[in-house]
């Protein structure tokens, strides 16, 4: 639920761009504003065709050459004519139908236009069936400039432009020049956050500046990738088919290998190309990442787009101290599971120091005065340390192992859920973030008295789920976390996250979130005159004030909560209530 802009129309006097001074508070260089903004309709670059069908391109040459050349010098080639002849005929079909195939792919560039106004993205495509796809740019919830290796050759890229539909990118434009695919991303993020920009500036909003927070050096990816769990399937494999050779002295049982190796190989590659050159960066536009080995990607995710973060540490990476941070954002569940996962990654593999700064980047309130502390107890630790609520002894005969891992914690901001006993993991969802709540019990556990309890966020790697907690602390999670998921939601940040934020003039780019050194307290930021975060009063918009022919407002009684107005109902459910609009 957006919060009410205290002070409309006010531009945004946050970090300048392209030297204008930082009270002016508005984006130089940038389209007119709303009223003025040019929504003329535009094309990709005209190499596309080359770019997007040079694969279909090649595919066609090699088969049907392939069979020409076969037909031609092959025991079956027909006698009398001659090879000249017949290489020149081969060569002018497949100029041909290379020609044709040409064609088409410009016809369909010279029907695909894209048109950027203030509130909207959209894109006209298709020759004989018409589609026109069209976003709301305060809906944005990630943009991403692709650069596929062929594309990097000719300075190319491709801009996805992600809405929250749980599917496909809902508008791509393949391809930009990479400096024009920049600018865009810069204007759709500069409107799309509500910032003014400036009337009579020329040209296109420059991007915004950024702080690099953290950088994963390439000998840690490839140790990562070694000590992956593919390493160890590989080698088990290896094992098992070595073992059988030998027993049998049967030599039939390594090509069995080869389908396996392959498979390594590609999982070894795709780790290694999502892992490599990895940056994550700070900017007033919200996260940006960049990583890539042939194709490059550069991702921005703006403030307040993250649903959920998973902080998982396999078997293996204990030796090194290594983590790796997933993150649920909208759109990006539903992709290509290789492509889904890398877009979905924070950071590959990080020390505990580079966990905690990235986040610091997604959660800069923790909610509680010891993140550290109790982060780090998610992390490895197990019982009832920091708060954490774990599982009650009798769960051990369903979970020897994992019972005392196996909890949550609740800070003034998050809901911190670990699991896992060799492969350790932990969820941070947001409150406001928390879309859904399901519980669950089985037989055995309704006899050992013990629940699950599942939350719904978004689709993406990160599913949190807590298992075989005691049934009462079950039930009142279920319906406290109901409660501040609601009052979080109207406290949030609205979708133009720059509109109604004041920042102090001069400061061209704030230093990073940080939870401070280990030890010391943090203090969550809390605004003046605010109530403590427990109380849960809800944040009261400025008032209205009338026009002057008019009676002011009727006010509520200062006792009145706004939860108790009559648009609201109470649905009895079990032991609480909860509250819908």
């Amino acid at each position: 639920m957006s919060v009410p802009d205290p002070h409309p129309g006010m531009p945004y006097p946050g970090p300048p761009r392209d030297g204008a001074g930082p009270s002016d508070g508005l984006l130089p260089g940038a389209p007119p504003a709303p009223g003025t903004v040019d929504d003329s309709w535009r094309r990709v670059s005209v190499i596309s065709p080359l770019v997007r069908g040079w694969i279909a391109l090649a595919a066609i040459a090699f088969f049907f050459g392939r069979d020409w050349f076969e037909g031609l010098f092959g025991p079956g080639a027909r006698e009398g004519l001659p090879g000249a002849l017949g290489i020149g005929l081969t060569i002018a079909l497949i100029l041909g139908l290379v020609v044709l195939i040409a064609l088409g792919f410009l016809v369909s560039w010279y029907f695909t236009r894209y048109q950027v106004t203030a509130e909207y993205v959209r894109v006209n495509s298709g020759v004989l069936f018409r589609q026109n796809r069209q976003a709301r740019l305060d809906r944005v919830q990630a943009i991403d400039v692709v650069q596929p290796f062929l594309a990097r050759i000719f300075g190319l890229a491709e801009l996805k432009f992600e809405v929250a539909d749980a599917g496909e990118s809902a508008v791509r434009l393949a391809f930009l020049r990479l400096t024009e695919a920049q600018q865009l991303r810069a204007t759709i993020l500069a409107r799309a956050s509500g910032a003014s920009v400036a009337p009579d500036a020329s040209g296109g909003i420059a991007e915004a500046p950024e702080r690099e927070v953290v950088a994963v050096p390439s000998g840690r990816v490839i140790g990562a990738v070694l000590l992956s769990g593919t390493t160890v399937l590989l080698l088990t494999a290896v094992v098992i088919v070595a073992t059988v050779t030998v027993v049998y002295r049967t030599p039939f049982a390594a090509p069995t290998l080869i389908p396996m190796a392959l498979g390594v190989a590609g999982a070894y590659w795709s780790a290694l190309n999502s892992g490599y050159n990895f940056r994550a960066a700070l900017s007033p536009d919200g996260i940006r990442v960049r990583y890539g080995l042939l194709d490059t990607r550069a991702q921005t995710v703006p403030p307040g787009r993250v649903q959920a973060v998973g902080i998982d540490q396999p078997l293996l990476w204990r030796l090194k101290g290594w983590y790796r941070i997933n993150a649920n954002v909208a759109g990006y569940g539903a992709g290509a599971p290789g492509e889904g996962q890398a877009r979905a990654t924070l950071l590959p593999v990080g020390t505990r120091a580079e966990v905690f700064a990235i986040l610091a980047l997604v959660l800069p309130d923790p909610g509680t005065v010891r993140p550290l502390e109790v982060f780090s107890a998610g992390l490895d630790a197990s019982g009832a340390a920091e708060g954490f609520t774990t599982a009650p002894r009798r769960a051990r005969w369903l979970a020897p192992l994992t019972w005392r891992r196996s909890g949550f914690a609740v800070t003034g901001t998050a809901l911190l859920v670990r699991s896992g006993f060799f492969h350790r993991r932990l969820a941070v969802v947001p409150h406001e973030r928390t879309q859904s709540l399901s519980l669950h019990q089985g037989p055995l556990e309704r006899a050992l008295r013990v629940m699950e309890l599942q939350l719904q966020t978004t689709p993406g790697p990160v599913a949190p789920s807590l298992s075989h907690i005691d049934e009462t602390a079950a039930l009142e999670l279920f319906s406290g976390q109901a409660r501040r998921a609601a009052e979080a939601r109207r406290r949030s940040i609205p979708e133009q996250w720059m509109k109604p934020i004041q920042q102090p003039s001069g400061a061209v780019m704030p230093p990073p979130p940080s939870y401070g050194p280990p030890g010391a307290g943090f203090e969550p930021h809390e605004p003046p005159d605010s109530p403590p975060r427990d109380q849960g009063a809800p944040v009261q918009p400025p008032p209205v004030q009338p026009p002057p022919d008019q009676p002011p407002p009727v006010q509520p009684p200062p006792d009145q909560s706004p939860l108790d107005q009559p648009n609201r109902q109470q649905i009895p459910e079990g032991p609480g209530t909860h509250e819908q609009r």
